[in-house]
């Protein structure tokens, strides 16, 4: 039976944000002034939208509290989740890059709070700022790479795999760069993700969880050995 874990929330601050992002500590002190200056915030609850399929996305977004997933939705209300982003991370930069309405829902899994830098700034920092355009390559290189991993994962490999690969994707640095290892996400968001049955993805929770790999509570887990768990995804 899960039992109780610890709820390790993390908030962080407008400036605690900024300051542990690396594409921002590389700014001058004037640019880190317009950033902070042009930046606002927003609170979501749970399920809430921060961004919806077919809109024209107005903002990049970095994670101070909480946790969102992005999903698609089909004309007959099947949903696929095709990522999760944690505290400490940023995203949106590629439906901003590509000027063209979103092609997902954002969501709200708990209550989040969300800093939003407008277009004309995160424009204006692609056009003046090479070490931002330097970061932000990265970060879609990296996220690339994650989707295209991802789709050989699901011609390849089988149910238990892809669990455990969606759980390692929630601790990636892309995703999660603070590093947390206590996860507020249910048994059922995981299968959504992974793409399995539920009934599969608790099995092979239970099977990671005998093996030490990771604890399991009521809407949360938490990762005890992450070395172990990235072996076994390669």
């Amino acid at each position: 039976m899960a039992r109780p874990l610890h709820q390790q929330i993390v908030s962080l601050s407008r400036d605690e944000l900024l300051s542990g992002s690396d594409w921002f500590d590389a700014l001058g002190d004037q640019t880190k002034a317009l950033v902070k200056q042009d930046l606002i915030e927003r609170s979501l609850s749970a399920g809430e939208l921060l961004g919806h399929q077919g809109e024209v996305q107005q903002h990049w977004f970095g994670v101070m509290e909480g946790l969102l997933k992005w999903s698609v939705s089909a004309i007959d209300g099947r949903t696929v989740t095709l990522g999760g982003q944690s505290v400490g991370s940023w995203f949106g930069e590629g439906t901003l890059v590509r000027a063209q309405p979103r092609q997902s829902d954002i969501i709200a899994l708990r209550h989040s709070r969300v800093a939003m830098i407008p277009r004309s700034t995160f424009d204006w920092l692609r056009q003046n700022e090479p070490v931002f355009n330097e970061f932000l390559l990265r970060q879609i290189n990296e996220r690339l790479h994650w989707f295209m991993g991802s789709m050989a994962a699901h011609r390849l490999l089988d149910a238990e795999h892809l669990v455990v690969r969606a759980l390692w994707g929630l601790v990636h640095p892309l995703l999660n760069p603070l590093g947390l290892h206590h996860l507020l996400i249910s048994q059922e968001e995981l299968a959504n993700l992974a793409m399995v049955s539920r009934q599969r993805c608790n099995m092979t929770l239970v099977t990671l969880k005998r093996e030490g790999l990771i604890e399991l509570g009521y809407g949360a887990i938490s990762i005890s050995d992450i070395d172990a768990l990235a072996a076994r995804i390669r």
